[in-house]
């Protein structure tokens, strides 16, 4: 059975384009114009996924989220404005896996889309041991896109996931921000390089409020980001 995903945004540009998207990969899409629609919608035919706008009339993304959480655990990605910092953080506070910044290329959001659904797939399918990543105290699960830190889960968006894992891999090299920037969202997508330097910091507050000792990003100043060696 393909995927169900919900769209709901109040750009018809981005329902038709997005839509067509998703279609073409397979997955089946149910979209609305606000809020209300999408709630009375999701409730009567329940979806695997749902990708929401955060400005919408009658009904914005945040209390659509909140009523969604109040009946179930769909996974959620927002789009967000460009400089839609807060909505961000208040977005992922409030229960929602992964956001999205407009513009964004639809490769990007079916990337981020097939991540959070394999980070919802069920604890007993059976992991490619290839997809595993261990540096020290991280393991890193790309098929589920799960992440720890000393054997406690580390709750990652997806841009933050790709991030870690694009340094993790090679330890002491060091990767500078256009790099990062193809590595979390594709070519031809342009990116403020304050935007990388953003994810940056929240990875560092999310390993250390694990281990407050953590200091495994390190920054090379004018060049760049590495993972440190062992």
């Amino acid at each position: 059975m393909p995927e169900k995903i919900a769209l709901v945004d109040d750009d018809r540009n981005i329902l038709t384009s997005v839509s067509m998207a998703l279609q073409t990969e397979g997955f089946q899409v149910s979209t609305y114009n606000d809020g209300e629609e999408a709630l009375a919608g999701i409730s009567r035919t329940p979806v695997d996924l749902a990708v929401l706008d955060i400005k919408m009339p009658r009904m914005d993304g945040m209390e659509l989220l909140k009523r969604l959480r109040d009946n179930d655990g769909v996974p959620v990605i927002f789009l967000t404005s460009k400089d839609d910092e807060i909505d961000e953080m208040m977005g992922l506070r409030m229960g929602a896996d992964d956001y999205i910044t407009k513009p964004f290329s639809q490769r990007l959001l079916i990337e981020r889309i097939r991540a959070v659904l394999r980070r919802k797939a069920p604890e007993s399918e059976a992991d490619n041991p290839k997809d595993i990543l261990r540096r020290g105290e991280l393991l890193l699960d790309h098929s589920r896109h799960l992440c720890s830190w000393q054997s406690k889960p580390v709750n990652l968006t997806v841009t933050e996931f790709l991030l870690i894992e694009v340094l993790a891999r090679r330890p002491g090299h060091v990767k500078n921000r256009d790099q990062l920037i193809d590595a979390a969202y594709g070519e031809h997508i342009y990116v403020d390089d304050r935007t990388i330097d953003s994810h940056i910091k929240r990875l560092r507050r999310k390993f250390k409020a694990i281990d407050k000792d953590f200091s495994e990003i390190e920054t090379l100043y004018g060049v760049g980001y590495r993972y440190r060696t062992a």
